[in-house]
């Protein structure tokens, strides 16, 4: 039978800080009911400390797992951050984060795609493990949104949160596992969400700072009416590839960038709400950590052979779907 990824641990990292709406009403124009009905967030985590970047989230999401499945550092042949803010432009985040956590006869690099990280990622991991070279392969989507967002604008700083999740890939020859994936992506999108200065095209200056040229540039309904066509048509595809239909489907997981995403998306497809996870109202978009962060907060409701789709879309544009059956 041939081998197939799954995820056979999930476990996630969510800061102590909780900013809620009352407390973005003191810091900016807005109020609880324009956030809500807008975004469906209520509250969001924000990681606080000086020097404190995306991988001090990361970590502890990586030693529980470890934890849990009683494992060496030593037993990781693997690992990969997805991530949009990492530590430092280089060393990977991924290096760092198996510096500390003892991981030393692994390789490990990061991945960039915006919000559609931990998608990619996944894709990515399972090949090592489907070629057979690898047994156990650590997958981080860990994102510090709140060191990138401008905290004056109305329009960002309701949306993003802070927070990491992690999921252990090993191989499986019980069928279950990640069966397909659709992932795609479209440069010409990156006028409408992007982070202008702070790679090689625009290095940091006095005037990059000054005219905030660091912080998420989005331009909301560009993005909305891009996104929702585009994860209907992956999901609608990835499902039709694999003869299954909305009916077939026991969990939607998707990016939970908007609560009016994830809404519409789903008034296409037609899958039952119940089926969909939603947890944006506590935590905000964290980026490449929302799909794992929702597997985390519902794998005690998932049953092994449960089909399941992931779906995402983020800036640059990227985005895609996975279809997989739970192996735990």
């Amino acid at each position: 039978m041939s081998i197939k990824a799954s995820i056979t641990a999930v476990s996630s990292y969510l800061p102590d800080f909780v900013l809620t709406n009352k407390i973005l009403e003191s810091m900016v124009d807005t109020n609880d009911d324009w956030i809500f009905s807008r975004t469906g967030i209520r509250e969001r985590r924000i990681l606080k400390g000086e020097g404190k970047g995306t991988s001090e989230m990361a970590v502890p999401a990586v030693k529980k797992i470890l934890a849990e499945k009683n494992l060496s550092p030593d037993d990781i042949d693997l690992l990969i951050c997805c991530t949009a803010t990492p530590d430092h432009v280089f060393p990977a985040t991924a290096n760092i984060i198996s510096d500390k956590c003892g991981i030393k006869k692994a390789f490990s690099f990061d991945i960039n795609a915006a919000c559609s990280g931990f998608l990619y990622g996944l894709a990515t991991a399972s090949k090592f493990i489907q070629s057979g070279m690898y047994k156990k392969v650590i997958l981080v989507g860990a994102d510090k949104m709140s060191a990138i967002i401008d905290y004056e604008d109305r329009q960002t700083c309701v949306i993003f949160g802070d927070a990491a999740a992690a999921v252990l890939l090993e191989p499986s020859t019980s069928g279950y596992g990640i069966i397909d994936e659709v992932l795609q992506s479209d440069g010409s999108g990156f006028q409408y969400l992007h982070q202008k200065a702070g790679g090689s095209a625009f290095p940091p200056t006095v005037e990059t700072v000054e005219n905030k040229e660091h912080f998420v540039h989005q331009e909301g309904k560009s993005v909305f009416k891009v996104a929702v066509n585009k994860v209907t048509e992956c999901v609608e595809a990835v499902m039709q590839r694999n003869g299954i239909t909305k009916d077939d489907v026991d969990w939607f997981v998707p990016h939970q960038a908007n609560i009016r995403i994830i809404e519409s998306v789903n008034e296409r497809i037609g899958f039952d709400p119940a089926k969909v996870t939603v947890n944006i109202q506590k935590y905000g978009n964290t980026t490449n950590a929302t799909i794992p962060l929702c597997l985390d907060e519902w794998k005690d409701k998932f049953k092994k052979g449960d089909k399941i789709i992931l779906a995402t879309f983020g800036g640059g544009f990227t985005w895609g779907a996975i279809y997989l059956e739970w192996a735990i």
